[in-house]
């Protein structure tokens, strides 16, 4: 199994995330769940490219439309790379892929109305926000089997909070702030392809916690598990 996993670089970098460092970090469980792993830094063009047999994309990325940093310029690609970007991730999708989508992921991707459909809830600047960084506890919800077994843990994390909700998405796993619960992880499934999100993973230090360690063991086996069946085939 294929996998390629888009870093947050160029115009998908920001300056609070050190996506190389997160990148090398999932890479590592994505090879454990028995993918073979390809990073990509030009995260339009490998998806322009992407090959037919790649059956699981990793969305480690950051906003492309957040302002640049004084005095920085960040190349756009070309009205043709994103068109055909777009056709392939689509046709993927239509095929049958697992996506898994991480933190900052949630506001990345803009011009791929395909990712925007696919991941069922986003960021919104002015409006989603986050407590302080700090030692978080993550609540195990729902019956998905992703769920099956898991514990809540704790993790050293950013809690993203108040997503613009989309579609319908299947919670895995909250947070707490205020007596309110907020999703921070979810599964989806549309055609023949699945998609989980994972709000963690500000930096390396979330993937010291064996219970996250093991949420996404748990993702990944469900994403490998593509084209999923249709209604009609259950």
């Amino acid at each position: 199994m294929r996998a390629v996993m888009l870093n947050g670089s160029g115009r998908y970098a920001d300056p609070w995330h050190r996506h190389s460092e997160t990148t090398a970090a999932l890479a590592e469980l994505v090879a454990g769940a028995g993918f073979a792993v390809e990073v990509a830094d030009d995260v339009d063009r490998a998806l322009a490219s992407l090959p037919d047999d790649v059956a699981l994309i990793v969305v480690n990325a950051g906003d492309p439309h957040a302002p640049n940093p004084e005095g920085e310029t960040v190349a756009v690609p070309e009205a043709s790379v994103l068109g055909s970007a777009n056709a392939v991730l689509g046709s993927a999708i239509d095929r049958g892929i697992g996506i898994l989508a991480v933190h900052t992921a949630a506001a990345s991707l803009h011009d791929y109305p395909a990712f925007e459909r696919a991941l069922g809830a986003r960021w919104v600047r002015d409006r989603s926000w986050h407590p302080p960084i700090g030692e978080a506890a993550v609540h195990i919800v729902g019956n998905h089997a992703i769920a099956e077994g898991l514990e809540d843990f704790t993790v050293f994390d950013e809690r993203y909070t108040d997503f613009r909700l989309d579609d319908v998405i299947e919670p895995i796993a909250e947070h707490e702030h205020d007596g309110i619960r907020h999703p921070l992880v979810w599964a989806r499934e549309f055609g023949r392809s699945r998609l989980v999100y994972d709000a963690l993973g500000h930096d390396a230090r979330s993937y010291d916690s064996a219970g996250h360690r093991a949420l996404l063991a748990a993702s990944l086996a469900w994403l490998a598990r593509v084209p999923a069946p249709t209604a009609n085939e259950r």
